[in-house]
């Protein structure tokens, strides 16, 4: 099968513009088409080894990412989401057309897909071990779940933690991580080698510059991770010491509830799928301010392998 990153460029452009293509996204088949050179661009430098399936495939998210045409959009050049006819947001300035895309796809999962349990959590595979790490934004989650990648861990998802009702194992969606503000220097510095995007200033979420999934991680996307430890991270800068707090079921229970898309939503399936969670991981809130000694004592709280 094809690869994204078998076409040249120019070709890949073309390719996207006219006919589309249809990748895989952990469990999701998406169908992209897009008239917008700079996004094809970056699209295909951070998914070069996502497989293309044919262009008939029959896709679960239809997406369009579009130039916005007429008088006001030659004033102001402005990308628009587009999703199975729909425009469901406010078009972007169109330099800004892959973080709309990235979020896009996010709000198509998240309001679509509740055949899983969805939580609003980064998760990454360590020493055998799904880590699923629930928080809220300024937490320093998409910081920590981009170390641990930088360390070697198998990235399953920077924002969704989906978990099938039917097995309690957490499905992979690897894509493209967006770090934020001070986090983008962060990582830079701790992992040099790391692939990025381009920075977007003046973002709804501030600056954002993208962390481009590693091709294994997209090559390992339809293995699914067996859930060990649930980790409430907090960022705490002048911390002289990672704290760890071991959680009680219950509120570890009630936080997961507070970070779901659609707890609601799988009613009775969700309950049984979210208390089966927690009785089987443990659940830990960290506090920290060195990467490294988080990922120590992360490391020290996983079982042996």
């Amino acid at each position: 099968m094809m690869k994204a990153g078998d076409l040249k460029p120019p070709d890949f452009c073309r390719r996207l513009s006219s006919s589309g293509i249809v990748f895989r996204t952990g469990p999701f088949l998406v169908s992209l088409r897009s008239n917008i050179r700079s996004f094809g661009e970056t699209w295909q430098a951070c998914y070069h080894s996502v497989e293309l399936y044919p262009d008939e495939t029959v896709a679960h998210f239809q997406i369009q990412v579009l130039c916005k045409t007429g008088p006001r959009g030659l004033l102001r050049p402005q990308a628009i989401f587009r999703v199975a006819g729909r425009e469901p947001f406010d078009p972007y300035p169109l330099s800004h057309a892959f973080p709309m895309f990235e979020w896009g796809l996010n709000w198509c999962i998240g309001t679509m897909a509740h055949q899983y349990l969805m939580l609003h959590s980064a998760v990454v595979e360590r020493n055998g071990f799904a880590v699923i790490m629930p928080a809220q934004p300024g937490s320093g989650k998409s910081t920590l779940c981009a170390g641990l990648v930088a360390k070697g861990a198998r990235l399953l998802s920077d924002e969704f933690g989906i978990v099938d009702m039917a097995s309690g194992t957490l499905l992979p969606i690897p894509r493209a991580a967006p770090l934020k503000n001070e986090s983008i220097d962060v990582i830079r510095r701790y992992s040099p080698e790391a692939r990025m995007g381009p920075m977007y200033d003046k973002t709804r979420k501030g600056t954002v510059s993208h962390l481009f999934p590693e091709a294994s991680d997209l090559a390992a996307q339809h293995e699914p991770a067996q859930p060990a430890l649930i980790l409430f991270p907090r960022y705490v800068a002048d911390e002289q010491s990672v704290e760890l707090v071991e959680q009680p079921r219950a509120v570890a229970l009630t936080r997961l509830v507070n970070n779901s898309f659609n707890y609601l939503i799988t009613a009775e399936a969700g309950f049984h799928a979210l208390t089966e969670l927690v009785r089987q991981c443990q659940c830990i809130q960290l506090r920290y301010a060195d990467m490294d000694s988080a990922i120590e004592a992360i490391d020290q709280s996983l079982p042996s392998p």
